[in-house]
C-alpha cells in the first residue's frame, strides 16, 4: 500500500497559474507554472507581447480598452498629433524670443533680459486669473469651443514669440501679448481636459486616465523637442524655411486639433445641445404630444 501512496504522489501535478490586475474584473493571465516533479514555466503569448503589453502599461489606462469610452483611442490620437506639432514649434519661437532678448550679443546686458522675461511672465500671471475670473464657469459645458480656443490663442502666442525680433522697439509689448495668449491657453486647456477625462472615465477611473494621459505627453514632448531642435538646427539664418515649417506646423496643429474634437462623443447637454435636442423635438410628431 506504501509503494501505491507513493506512485500516486509522484503523478500529482501541482499547476500555479499567475494572474496580472489590479482587481478581478481587470486581470489577464501572464503565465502558468507546472510542478511534476520539474519545475516549468510557460507565459501566455510570446516573449514580445508580454513586454509589449507591459510598455503598454505606462501609457493606458488599467483594463483598457473596456474602462475607456469609444471615443478614447482616436481623441488621444490626433490630441498626440497636435501636441507633437506643438514642441516643434516651440522650439523655433524660443529660439526668436532668445535672439530677440540678446542671447548672444554683447551689448545685451542679464538685468535688462531678466526684466523682460518678468514682465512676460507676470502678463501671463495676470491674464489666466482674469481669464479664469470671467469664464471659469463655462469651461466644463462647453469643452469643444474652448478646446479649440485654447489651441487658437496657443498659436498666437508662439506667432508673437516668432514675430518679436522683427520688432525690437516693441519687444517687450509683442512678447507680453504672447504670454497672455498662452495664459488663456493653460487656464482653459486644463479645464476642459479635466472634463473630457471625466467623460472618458467608465470605470471611476479618472485619476488613471489623467496619469496615462500626462505619459503620453511627455513622450509626445521628449520626440518634439528632439524634432523641434534638429528642425531648428537645420532652418537656422533661413528666415524663409522657418516661416514655412512654422506655418505648416500651425496649420497641421489646427487641423489635428479639429479632427480631436470632432471624435468627441460627449453625453452631457449643454445649452448648445439642449436647445438643438428642444428644435428637434418640436419639429418631429412628439412635439404635438
Amino acid at each position: 500500500m506504501e509503494g501505491i501512496s507513493e506512485v500516486a504522489k509522484s503523478k500529482q501535478q501541482l499547476i500555479i497559474e499567475e494572474w496580472n490586475g489590479s482587481s478581478s474584473t481587470k486581470l489577464f493571465k501572464t503565465a502558468t507554472i507546472f510542478a511534476s516533479p520539474s519545475l516549468s514555466i510557460h507565459r501566455s503569448g510570446s516573449r514580445f507581447n508580454h513586454v509589449w503589453r507591459r510598455v503598454l502599461q505606462a501609457f493606458v489606462p488599467e483594463g483598457f480598452p473596456g474602462s475607456v469610452t469609444p471615443d478614447y483611442v482616436p481623441f488621444q490620437v490626433w490630441d498626440s498629433l497636435q501636441g507633437l506639432s506643438t514642441y516643434i514649434r516651440t522650439m523655433l519661437s524660443t529660439q526668436a524670443l532668445l535672439s530677440a532678448i540678446g542671447v548672444g550679443e554683447k551689448s545685451a546686458t542679464v538685468i535688462g533680459a531678466t526684466f523682460q522675461w518678468f514682465l512676460r511672465d507676470l502678463t501671463g500671471m495676470l491674464g489666466g486669473v482674469l481669464f479664469t475670473f470671467y469664464q471659469g464657469s463655462n469651461l466644463d459645458s462647453n469643452a469643444k469651443m474652448w478646446r479649440l480656443v485654447a489651441d487658437l490663442m496657443n498659436d498666437l502666442g508662439m506667432l508673437m514669440d516668432l514675430l518679436s525680433p522683427l520688432f525690437p522697439s516693441a519687444f517687450a509689448f509683442v512678447v507680453c501679448l504672447g504670454s497672455l495668449s498662452r495664459s488663456f491657453t493653460g487656464v482653459a486647456s486644463g479645464a476642459t481636459r479635466a472634463a473630457l477625462t471625466q467623460h472618458f472615465a467608465l470605470q471611476n477611473n479618472a485619476a488613471d486616465i489623467s496619469a496615462k494621459e500626462g505619459s503620453q505627453e511627455t513622450m509626445a514632448t521628449m520626440i518634439g523637442m528632439a524634432l523641434g531642435m534638429l528642425l531648428a538646427r537645420i532652418t537656422i539664418g533661413n528666415p524663409f524655411a522657418i516661416w514655412f515649417s512654422f506655418l505648416f506646423l500651425t496649420m497641421f496643429h489646427m487641423y489635428a486639433n479639429y479632427r480631436a474634437v470632432r471624435c468627441l462623443s460627449l453625453n452631457s447637454l449643454n445649452f448648445q445641445r439642449s436647445s438643438i435636442l428642444l428644435q428637434q423635438f418640436m419639429e418631429t410628431d412628439q412635439g404635438n404630444i
